[in-house]
């Protein structure tokens, strides 16, 4: 196992957020909240567009899969956190702790990559309507999101290749809730410059990418919405997009604070609250975001709930 051949570290003991008794029950419960609202916010969008054959569009197919991502990511997230609430000790396997690693950096880097091509379906649906049933086919959206998943998988393989690379000595207490890169870098006995470069690398390229495609993409929708003519119809582009866009500074702007400014920038105390941020608050809120100021899953939800009281 690499455990026994790179480290002498078997297990990982999680700090947890707080480490202030008289918080550790009501975090329990706000948190429980949280993934509770979680869990029934993207499963239930996920069913709603897999129900409703009016939403198979190029355009929920991608929040369909931004749902699982999210439901996914805090999953692998959120349960490991709840028990450090309630036990003394939340102690978690080398094996585990990489795996923990793997998906979160697989599912994270995912999402970044799927709101890209949000973006990139927003920019066709509004500068280009009349190609949009052609450039947007299935065969297209379905190579979009090998894309997505395939970037997600090098990411977390190289995050997780350079934290298995590290030894671990004596002291097994990660100072945070999760198996995170950085609380990892700084616990290693052997972690170099060369390792926090890597980090900075692949966060750097993959965000880059994306804010790139994301920024293009609402540079050309601008300039085709200040070509409409009528009030009505800039109004409609822009309520058609402003759900992801909200989606993207909550998630875009979280991450890069958390992971593109040098460690002694920011106190990983501080890092903690980021990361919360962005593994809990926003799947939660995305779903919400997303249901909430959008007419199609309004009208979906309204049919369905409608259903239930027939029945």
């Amino acid at each position: 196992m690499a455990a026994d051949n790179t480290s002498s570290v078997t297990e990982f003991i999680l700090a947890g957020l707080t480490n202030q008794p008289g918080l550790q029950l009501p975090l329990f419960f706000l948190f429980l909240g949280f993934y509770m609202v979680t869990v029934l916010g993207n499963l239930g969008l996920i069913t709603l567009i897999g129900l409703n054959s009016h939403l198979h569009t190029p355009m929920y197919f991608f929040l369909f899969n931004l749902s699982f991502i999210d439901f996914s990511y805090s999953s692998a997230i959120i349960p490991k956190m709840l028990m450090s609430f309630v036990s003394k000790k939340n102690i978690i396997s080398y094996t585990g702790c990489m795996t923990q690693l793997f998906f979160f950096s697989f599912f994270v880097i995912s999402e970044s990559f799927i709101l890209s091509a949000m973006a990139y379906d927003r920019y066709v649906a509004i500068c280009k309507p009349l190609l949009y049933t052609v450039t947007m086919s299935p065969q297209v959206c379905l190579f979009l999101l090998l894309g997505v998943f395939g970037n997600g998988a090098l990411g977390a393989l190289a995050h997780t290749g350079n934290i298995l690379f590290l030894t671990f000595c004596a002291d097994n207490l990660v100072n945070h809730y999760m198996c995170d890169i950085l609380p990892l870098l700084e616990l290693s006995c052997n972690s170099s410059y060369m390792n926090n470069l890597v980090v900075f690398a692949v966060v750097a390229i993959d965000i880059g990418v994306c804010i790139v495609t994301i920024f293009l993409s609402y540079g050309f929708i601008l300039s085709s919405i200040f070509h409409i003519s009528s009030t009505e119809g800039r109004s409609k582009a822009f309520s058609t997009c402003s759900s992801h866009i909200i989606a993207v500074c909550l998630f875009f702007g979280s991450g890069t604070f958390a992971y593109l400014k040098p460690p002694s920038a920011v106190p990983l105390d501080q890092g903690k609250v980021c990361t919360v941020f962005y593994t809990v608050v926003v799947p939660m809120l995305n779903p919400l975001i997303y249901s909430l100021r959008n007419k199609d899953v309004k009208l979906a939800m309204k049919k369905a709930l409608g259903r239930i009281t027939f029945s």
